[in-house]
């Protein structure tokens, strides 16, 4: 079995220069990074806080970064400063790793799965969709999570419009609900 750099090596971008009309390799869009982001109930004890970013490192392979909020918002009993969520930015063989991991290991695993939704795409070629839950990854043991928690995952592609994307990461093998007409 390929890894999914060298399928996109050498099936997806064929494929693409083909269906755009590339004029050469370094025109057929391709994958930047996926950022994974975690945000988290600000009242959150420090234990809770670094269970869940141990989980996302264990996801990742990465150390998180924890994010802090920017400004005091008293509805919400947030003070500047006060940990809010933590993100990865995966870029390399580590999102390659992590996407390959995701596809045919993670996204199975979804109790009646039927795809991700075609609408997540943001008009300029990036796509994001959400977990509900980070016990879904086979890195993560269910019991001894501390805390069920959802999160983001961005993939950041270059090109330039939503068509694209979606056809590069369809053709990369990201399983796109089928849309009802």
């Amino acid at each position: 079995m390929m890894g999914l750099k060298e399928k996109y090596r050498k099936e997806v971008v064929p494929a693409l220069i083909k269906s755009l009309g590339c004029k050469n390799v370094m025109e057929a869009p391709r994958l930047l990074k996926a950022t994974l982001n975690m945000g988290f109930n600000a009242a959150m004890d420090k234990d809770m806080i670094k269970a869940v970013a141990d989980d996302l490192a264990a996801i990742s392979g990465q150390r998180p970064v924890i994010t802090k909020a920017r400004k005091s918002i008293s509805n919400f009993k947030l003070r500047k400063g006060m940990p809010v969520g933590a993100k990865v930015t995966l870029r390399g063989p580590r999102m390659y790793e992590f996407l390959e991991r995701l596809i045919h290991a993670t996204l199975p695993r979804i109790r009646d799965f039927r795809g991700l939704s075609p609408k997540g795409f943001d008009g300029r070629g990036s796509y994001t969709f959400g977990l509900s839950e980070q016990t879904i990854f086979p890195e993560i043991d269910p019991d001894k999570c501390k805390k069920v928690q959802g999160m983001n995952v961005t993939l950041v592609t270059s090109a330039g419009t939503d068509a694209q994307a979606r056809e590069l990461l369809a053709l990369l093998g990201i399983p796109f609900a089928k849309s009802q007409k």
